[in-house]
């Protein structure tokens, strides 16, 4: 669902597990959240920290950029 958010873990050497580590949650409900786009507010703000991006750059969406064509 989150292209950029996939990309991000992959240049940081993430994946679900220490993802889900980072965020204090199982890696099987962050895999969940991310493919739903149900995060908690606080753990946007993590990511977004984590990773050091814009919230608009990390979720953005396909529908979000077929919007900016």
């Amino acid at each position: 669902m989150f292209k950029n958010l996939n990309a991000e873990e992959a240049r940081h050497n993430m994946n679900n597990i220490t993802m889900g580590k980072m965020l204090g949650i199982d890696p099987v409900t962050y895999a969940r959240k991310k493919a739903t786009g149900t995060f908690k507010l606080s753990e946007v703000k993590k990511l977004v920290e984590f990773f050091g991006v814009s919230f608009d750059y990390l979720f953005e969406t396909a529908e979000d950029r077929a919007g900016n064509e």
